[in-house]
């Protein structure tokens, strides 16, 4: 089921156990930069201030339990016509499994706000068989890149 808040264009979806929102109130930065340099195998080093305009800069979709806390989180930088860079996935370990990275993966691709979009892409180290399965395929020699490229959609 998805809502939506009209005032601010920010989405909520129910997921199981677990709700998916790009609404920004509910995005504890502090929290998800401790959790990226944790959890991440990039994100030793991350800088509070670059994630902070990272986020500001894109499309933020968190996923979080009923009861509100972090269970994962993703970004999409775009220009909101032709590209989007799915960027930043992370679930938390003891919510792995639960099928939320997939849930977050196809919020991303079905954004309303992304609908048009017909070139996507991302990087992972070790996650192409999940990425697969939007249509995500590999770049020739791209270090980790995938690539989903759908027909384009007509403009108004």
């Amino acid at each position: 089921m998805r809502l939506q808040h009209y005032e601010t264009g920010e989405f909520t979806w129910l997921e199981g156990d677990f709700v998916i929102s790009t609404e920004r109130h509910r995005i504890d930065l502090a929290a998800l930069v401790a959790l990226y340099r944790a959890e991440a195998y990039w994100g030793g080093a991350l800088e509070a201030g670059r994630f902070l305009c990272a986020v500001e800069s894109s499309l933020p979709i968190g996923a979080y339990t009923t009861g509100g806390a972090i269970a994962g989180f993703c970004r999409v930088v775009t220009d909101g016509a032709m590209f989007a860079y799915l960027r930043d996935v992370l679930i938390l370990p003891e919510h792995r499994g639960k099928g939320l990275g997939l849930a977050l993966c196809q919020r991303a691709l079905e954004h309303p706000d992304l609908a048009r979009v017909n070139n996507w892409l991302l990087r992972t180290k070790d996650a192409q068989t999940l990425y697969a399965r939007y249509g995500f395929t590999p770049v020739e020699k791209g270090e980790g890149y995938m690539r989903r490229q759908t027909a384009p959609v007509e403009w108004p």
